[in-house]
């Protein structure tokens, strides 16, 4: 075949031309991510149960939904939450390769079968199923630097003008907003409700009565009469839009015809609905939105999208109303492609020097280098056929693949040189005769270092897809090095060789020569001494081997190394009952602390109060410093550097929890380095000695010197209070357990009635008391409900209280109640190892007590028990195909045993640097078995033509260190 594209040049300009443009085309459409989409797909159910305890929601309304989500294909693991705001959330993880659209139909099947069991008061709000990862990739924060605007006023607009038109942009998976639209909220006086002798369904059958839209029909609609000309629309809606309207609502018309109005017993206002927590930043009050990530889209074009839209919006806002990213992925995401990039340039750079040293030759030179931009551009199709995107894993596998690729070519210009030289053959007949000797062995090595990587292309889960993006990047750089090193290189050498000379004069070639001569007599007589003593060579053999395996066992286990992403996340704790005042003086000082004594490295500062990383409530907050851009950033001012500055200030704060963390290197596992697992409670022994149990946990786990800042990822038992109603008492005055429930829940949880339009958009109508009249437990006797008798009967007389601690929110992981742990390694120790020594303190657990670990930590584990697995298929994969090579089974060993060699040089540079065995190493490892076996086939074949007394085929030359040996004669 080579011997056709010699004949016709063009033809073979003609075939890399093509290839050059189909990469130029999918370059330009290839979406650039971070990292590769290598967490599991996912799918959230959300639900709302207004006014409710987090237990209340756990007994009713979430595990209601999780007793129905069975049969779902590929599911893997389900967790929920639900807490004391009323809320729930379960997350659905399905395994890899599963379509998001359809695990998402399926499990939208599932909720409406539980939706008819569930509260009427959940129904009516709503039970949504999205597609969505855990943690969020931008946090945009909305505010008024004049501070002029109200912050219910900034989150009504968000609410109402923004949610829905970014909601709307591809990839995004759902958003968050710290803040909460505008409602008419009906706060009522119960003792003027006494007066009246009102009950608080009085109050809601009036305004649904009378808030109501109606469709009043058509005059003249069809079927009409003969001879009719009309056909007008009637409106007969009683549909109210202000306040003042709604306090004209009639609740009652007295015998002498006067009324009872809604503005008698209640106050009526346009406020938020709930006024849960604050949101400031830099320390202007606003609100925020957190945008989080549908299961497989991508984060640069997602951002880009959030970003033209909000810069098209904002020619609408409010005067004085600004918005600034709090939270981007996308730097970080465009600052790790450019470095690769960049590293790539210098890999190509480096490699096309070291060729003109060794090779001496612009023209010999030129011909490998032309084989670059054609083979990684290639690559860049295939990434389009296999829907694979620029990322840093792919790029960083080019990087690789760079010194294998030129290797084929440099293999047959220095073949075709040697012809010319020492057979004084012509360019065309040297290229003809080298393709006859070399063509089958290029296409043996690439077969070989296919097979050192195809293997990790079907590895499963995440771990597979990152040994994927490397499995194919660097696989299709050989194949496609392989054709250009048979159809373009011979024909550029037929038509651009001369002959020159050797360059053993003077200069810097002559002096170069002379000292690699040298270097290979050394080299020589090594080899040869070596040769002669075997049995002392193969005991050295036998140490580097069980050094190379002790080595392994040594390095400490991680994914993915930390980076700094630019960002810091700060968990902020109270104890439990604290109110928001107090968590708010709290979260000032630590904003003070990073706009004051950080603000050399600190851009902006976004605090969020009622919402926390651990969970919500008014003890709960969330700071989010963000970085300046890096090039701003000097010594002593990285991410970690801030954050190990800012936990020990935090730690010396008292009356409150203060946790910083780094960002997970892969967004979508987690949200924060370090390492999570759940700990169930799988026997039913309660949620006391489900928390006893997280105590023990804890404390073994503090006195482990590879672990830090290991704490429970919740919130602390608060005291809540139970009523206790008298059944006995309440059906002697007259009233049934659903009144009372009623009203309990109207009054004091507040009911959503209907819905209003206000400025165009629809908003909640909500009942509930005066909070002033709900501000301590004895409020209870100011309420009264009315009996059959139309006897007012006061809630002290049926109802008592008992104080009891509960737990502001409640998690369960498959279905069983848990809590989740989170730590970090300590300084000087990997992930892996503290991930062993909280199993070596979870050893100790009660019995009915387990533990799993989610998040990065998993994929962790999961990458950790396949690793051996992968090398050994490899290894495997690679004797056999040289045993079908060869057609042996010794001369693979041969070839082989030269992988331990390269491995133990990779491994002691990674331990003396005190690096860790991440996914990153094991990649490189798997590179230096192919490379090691490249190497190995061309001087075993050398070998093995010397011990057949045929004619030699090959001979060392001087060629680049790390490629294979040259070919001589």
């Amino acid at each position: 075949m080579a011997a056709f594209f010699i004949n016709r040049p063009i033809f073979a300009w003609v075939i890399a031309i093509v290839i050059m443009l189909a990469g130029l085309l999918a370059l330009g459409r290839l979406p650039v991510a971070h990292y590769p989409d290598i967490a599991l797909p996912q799918i959230s159910i959300s639900a709302q149960y207004p006014g409710a305890t987090a237990s209340i929601v756990d007994r009713s309304v979430t595990q209601i939904i999780e007793q129905q989500i069975k049969g779902l294909d590929n599911l893997l693991h389900m967790k929920s939450t639900s807490s004391s705001s009323g809320g729930t959330e379960i997350t659905l993880t399905f395994a890899a390769g599963t379509d998001a659209d359809t695990a998402q139909v399926q499990v939208q099947n599932k909720v409406q079968q539980a939706l008819s069991l569930l509260p009427d008061t959940v129904q009516r709000q709503g039970v949504q199923a999205y597609k969505a990862v855990d943690n969020s990739f931008m946090t945009v924060a909305f505010y008024d630097a004049s501070d002029t605007m109200r912050p219910n006023d900034i989150s009504d607009y968000v609410a109402s003008s923004l949610v829905d038109p970014l909601s709307r942009i591809q990839g995004v998976g759902a958003i968050t907003l710290y803040g909460f639209q505008n409602a008419m909220r009906i706060w009522c006086d119960p003792d003027k409700m006494r007066q009246y002798k009102l009950n608080p369904q009085d109050v809601v059958a009036a305004v649904r009565a009378q808030n109501a839209q109606v469709a009043g029909g058509q005059v003249g609609a069809a079927p009409a009469v003969p001879g009719q000309e009309l056909n007008i629309a009637i409106n007969a809606s009683s549909s109210l839009e202000t306040a003042e309207q709604f306090e004209q609502i009639q609740l009652r018309v007295e015998e002498n015809g006067s009324a009872v109005l809604l503005k008698d017993v209640a106050r009526i206002e346009l406020n938020e609905e709930s006024s849960m927590g604050t949101t400031f930043f830099n320390g202007h009050a606003g609100t925020g939105l957190a945008f989080k990530l549908s299961s497989g889209a991508n984060v640069l074009q997602t951002t880009r999208g959030i970003k033209a839209e909000l810069q098209s919006l904002a020619g609408f806002f409010p005067p004085g109303l600004k918005y600034a990213y709090a939270d981007d992925r996308a730097p970080i995401v465009e600052k790790s492609i450019r470095s690769v990039v960049r590293t790539l340039f210098e890999a190509i750079a480096l490699v096309v020097a070291v060729m003109f040293v060794f090779m001496q030759s612009y023209r010999a030179t030129l011909i490998p280098a032309i084989a670059v931009p054609v083979v990684l551009l290639g690559v860049f199709a295939v990434f389009a056929a296999t829907g694979f995107a620029i990322n840093t894993l792919t790029m960083f596998g080019m990087v690789l693949a760079i010194g294998l690729l030129v290797d084929d070519a440099i293999v047959v210009v220095e073949n075709v040189e040697r012809l010319m030289r020492d057979e004084g053959l012509s360019p065309k007949e040297a290229a003809l005769k080298s393709m006859r000797q070399i063509t089958g062995a290029l296409v043996g090595v690439a077969v070989v270092i296919s097979a050192v990587f195809v293997p990790m292309a079907f590895m499963p889960g995440s771990t597979g897809a990152i040994f994927r993006q490397f499995s194919v990047t660097i696989v299709a750089s050989m194949v496609l090095s392989v054709v250009v090193a048979i159809v373009l290189t011979p024909a550029l050498c037929a038509t651009m060789l001369r002959v020159h000379a050797s360059g053993t004069g003077e200069g810097f070639f002559g002096r170069f020569n002379r000292w690699f001569a040298t270097f290979m007599d050394r080299y020589t007589r090594g080899v040869s001494g070596m040769v002669r003593r075997p049995l002392r060579w193969g005991v050295v053999f036998a140490v580097l081997a069980a050094g190379c395996l002790a080595l392994f066992m040594l390095l400490p286990a991680a994914f993915l190394p930390n980076e700094d992403q630019g960002i810091l996340y700060v968990d902020v704790q109270l104890p439990p009952g604290a109110s928001l005042e107090r968590t708010e003086k709290i979260v000032k000082e630590v904003d003070a602390y990073f706009r004051n004594d950080e603000k050399d490295s600190i851009e902006s500062v976004m605090c969020v109060i009622g919402w926390g990383f651990s969970g919500s409530g008014q003890n709960s907050a969330m700071v989010l410093p963000l970085l300046k851009d890096w090039s701003k950033r000097g010594p002593g001012q990285s991410a970690f550097d801030v954050m190990e500055r800012a936990t020990e200030r935090f730690s010396s704060i008292a009356g409150a929890e203060i946790v910083v963390m780094s960002p997970p290197a892969v967004m979508e596992l987690g949200t924060s380095s370090g390492f999570e697992l759940e700990l169930m409670d799988r026997g039913g022994k309660g949620h006391a000695s489900l928390l006893s149990a997280k105590d023990d946990l804890l404390e073994s786990a503090a006195k482990s010197a590879a672990v830090t800042s290991v704490r429970y990822s919740g919130m602390a038992d608060t005291e809540q209070y139970d009523l206790l109603i008298d059944n006995s008492k309440a059906g002697a005055y007259g009233l049934t357990r659903a009144e009372i429930n009623s009203a309990i829940s109207a009054y004091w949880a507040g009911e959503y009635i209907n819905d209003f339009s206000d400025k165009g958009r629809t908003k909640k109508v909500y009942f509930q008391a005066e909070p002033s009249v709900r501000s301590g437990i004895g409020d209870f006797r100011r309420f009264y409900l009315r009996n059959t008798k139309d006897e007012m009967v006061p809630f002290s007389s049926f109802i008592g209280v008992k104080s009891v601690l509960a737990s502001p929110s409640l998690t369960r992981y498959q279905g069983i109640p848990s809590v989740k742990i989170e730590g970090a390694a300590a300084p000087g120790q990997s992930t892996g190892q503290a991930m062993t020594a909280m199993e070596k303190s979870a050893a100790s657990l009660p019995s009915g007590f387990d533990y799993a670990w989610t998040g990065l930590s998993y994929q962790q584990r999961v990458s950790a028990s396949q690793a051996p697995l992968l090398y050994a298929v490899s290894i495997i994969v690679v004797f056999l195909c040289l045993a079908a090579l060869y057609e042996s089974w010794t001369i693979p060993l041969a070839v082989l045993l030269a992988v331990p060699t390269g491995i133990v040089g990779a491994l002691g540079g990674v331990y003396l640097r005190g690096m860790n065995n991440d996914i990153y190493l094991q990649i490189a490892l798997l590179t230096i078995i192919g490379l090691s076996a490249k190497n190995s086939i061309l001087i075993v074949e050398f070998a093995r033509e010397i011990h057949r007394g045929a004619k030699t085929l090959f001979r060392p030359r001087r060629r680049p260190p790390g490629f294979a040996c040259g070919l001589s004669s």
